[in-house]
């Protein structure tokens, strides 16, 4: 604690008497100026401000006094220094204390903002009005010095206001507000100065109960500022407000923050629990969308029991928000306090593994497969019929949809108001991809369509499949005819090179011989993949598609083929056993990898769902699934040849390795 804060009331009294001394004294012998000066505001000049700013006491008493005045300051050149043509607008007058800066701060708004405690005792003791003071935003010196976190400087404002201005200007003066409707004590709070706020809250602790002209309040903005001792200082005061924008709460804040002003909060007023904002949400609401089970289970211990049932202008429980953001941990917590609350229904009638489902979250499914208490949710329908795997499907969350039927528990046939089943909703996917894993995964656990004339039956028309084949049939013929043209220029660039017969140095090299095979393979297959292309583009019959699907294959095997071909050049060339050995190992697990990436970015769902769909012996299913979603079929037939392809190609590198390995050596 500062020295001012322990001066006696005796010094505090001097000090008055002699500020009033020296008042009575000025207004005796007032310094001579124009009536322009008097009437407007004059222009502080610098070196006041500069001295002011650094604290120099005594310069400043000397300026105001007139014995060091620059006014008339001259360089050695005999030209006027800087300092001189600044204070021309003094006239030759003495500096004075009502000269301000071009925002109108007075020195001691300059003072406090940089805590100049001494300065600050001078000034008020020559001019006591400088006190209440308010700059262009209506800042007093006392904001200026809660701004910056001067403790000790707000401290010396208040006990100086409190001797040196009326008592009817000392409340005005404390509690004096900005532009912007800021107390002190709110300006202190907004920039986490615990000190400064613990000060302000001694000296004038019902200002905690003030709003600012956005109706929020200190403790508020302390929050938000992180300062758990500003906190604690301000909730101190039994009455403070706790009011913060759109009708939240402190505790609205704390949250999101820390788990210390959480507990300092309910400690302080346990009843911020229950309170709501403008969309109807308690912090618990804000709590469970974080996920912090350490926060959510200190409200739950001091909320009253109502607090988890509460429902948000949709309708959302706490329990609902939780699993709408997929956190798990905070879901598990809530329903262990309150597993009642497992049946509260949004306003579309939705359960929180409705929401959970439309949104992709597994985790909260598994905890609804685990828990027995929670099994009647698996079928239960919402005000439009639909089911959590209606949902799930609508949304294209094929893994949602595997872990539902899982369960064997979930009815795949319910309708809902639309008479639509869960594989009806397959029609609304508007991606291939998704179109395709959905029904992949579906087939497996036996999904009933609608009854439906099957002349009546339409083909899935989510995505306009041709377009998308013709522009990427455009991109794919490009990277095909760059294949053709290295693959070929290679043939006649050999590794080796040629002797002066023109023939091949490696002629009767084997890993020269593999490499011309492979080579070969690589021109013809990517020179067939560019002809299919081409004339997919140009046709737009339904065949096209299979010649589409056919140059993919050829294109992916010259791929293939370039990359064994380039190790068998290498092998073919190098006489260094290691050489060989660590460049097998970095194309092998770099096409393994790769192809792993692959398939499991394309693979339409499990490998045991594809094998169900081709191999299935369920005809009636099988033949609806065709007429309706006939790329599904073919491309999951693809993915399967796509696996058989890589797995040789593996084969190949290995094979191919160790042939070269045992060559070298």
């Amino acid at each position: 604690m500062s020295k001012q804060d322990t001066t006696p009331l005796r010094e505090l009294k001097h000090l008055s008497s002699q500020r009033k001394k020296r008042k009575q004294r000025l207004m005796e012998h007032p310094p001579a100026m124009s009536k322009e000066q008097i009437s407007a505001p004059m222009l502080m000049c610098s070196e006041l401000y500069v001295a002011a700013f650094e604290g120099r006491t005594e310069e400043i008493t000397g300026l105001l006094a007139g014995t060091r005045s620059s006014h008339t300051t001259t360089a050695r050149n005999g030209r006027r220094s800087p300092a001189g043509r600044a204070n021309a607008v003094h006239s030759g007058h003495c500096c004075t204390t009502r000269e301000v800066t071009p925002e109108r701060s007075t020195l001691l708004h300059i003072a406090a903002g940089q805590g100049h405690c001494d300065l600050i005792n001078e000034l008020c003791l020559r001019d006591s009005d400088l006190l209440s003071s308010a700059n262009s935003s209506l800042d007093t010196p006392l904001h200026c010095a809660a701004r910056a976190g001067h403790a000790d400087a707000a401290e010396a404002v208040v006990r100086l206001a409190r001797y040196g201005v009326e008592e009817d200007r000392l409340e005005e003066l404390v509690s004096g507000r900005n532009d912007t409707g800021d107390t002190a004590l709110h300006v202190a709070a907004r920039h986490g100065h615990g000190g400064t706020v613990e000060a302000l809250m001694k000296l004038a602790p019902e200002l905690a109960a003030e709003v600012n002209g956005a109706a929020v309040s200190p403790l508020y903005l302390a929050v938000m500022s992180g300062s758990v001792s500003a906190v604690g200082a301000i909730l101190g005061y039994r009455d403070a407000s706790a009011a913060g924008p759109m009708s939240q709460n402190a505790l609205h804040a704390a949250v999101l923050k820390s788990s210390e002003m959480v507990s300092l909060l309910l400690q302080w007023r346990p009843s911020l629990a229950a309170d709501l904002d403008s969309n109807k949400s308690s912090p618990l609401h804000f709590a469970s969308s974080d996920g912090d089970c350490s926060i959510i289970e200190e409200i739950l211990n001091h909320a009253p029991p109502s607090t988890a049932y509460l429902q948000d202008n949709e309708g959302l429980s706490a329990l609902h928000v939780a699993a709408m953001t997929g956190n798990g941990a905070a879901l598990g917590l809530l329903l262990r306090f309150y597993p009642a609350s497992a049946r509260i229904r949004d306003n579309h009638g939705r359960s929180f593994l409705h929401v959970a489902a439309l949104q992709g979250h597994s985790s909260v499914v598994s905890q609804v497969k685990k828990n027995r208490m929670l099994e009647n949710l698996l079928n239960q329908q919402d005000r439009e019929g639909n089911t959590a795997l209606h949902l799930a499907v609508e949304a294209g969350e094929y893994g949602i949809v595997s872990k539902l039927l899982s369960t064997r528990k979930v009815q795949v046939h319910i309708m809902n108001n639309a008479g639509h089943t869960p594989a009806d909703m397959i029609e609304k996917s508007a991606g291939f991809y998704s179109m395709v894993r959905l029904v992949v995964t579906l087939y497996g656990y036996g999904p009933q369509f609608r009854p439906q004339r099957q002349d009546l039956v339409k083909k899935w028309s989510g995505q306009d499949l041709v377009k998308w084949r013709v522009a990427t049939s455009k991109n794919l013929a490009i990277v095909s005819t760059l294949v053709a043209t290295v693959a070929f220029s290679a043939a006649f660039n050999v590794p080796g090179s040629y002797g002066s017969d023109g023939k091949a140095n490696l002629n009767r090299n084997h890993m020269y011989n593999a490499f011309l095979v492979l080579d070969t393979i690589a021109v013809t297959t990517a020179v067939m993949a560019t002809i299919l292309l081409v004339y997919g583009r140009a046709s737009r019959s339904n065949n096209s598609w299979l010649g589409f699907i056919i140059s993919m294959h050829f294109l992916w095997l010259s791929l293939l083929c370039m990359m064994l071909g380039f190790f068998t050049a290498i092998a073919a060339t190098s006489d260094r056993k290691s050489t060989s050995n660590a460049l097998y190992r970095v194309i092998y697990v770099g096409l393994y990898f790769l192809i792993m990436l692959l398939t499991s970015l394309a693979m339409p769902g499990s490998l045991v769902g594809v094998l169900r769909l081709l191999l299935g012996r369920q005809h009636h299913l099988k033949r609806r699934i065709k007429q309706q979603y006939p790329f599904a079929v073919v491309y999951a037939f693809n993915m399967l040849l796509f696996i058989v392809i890589n797995n040789i190609a593996l084969a190949s590198v290995d094979i191919t390795g160790n042939l070269g390995l045992a060559y070298v050596h």
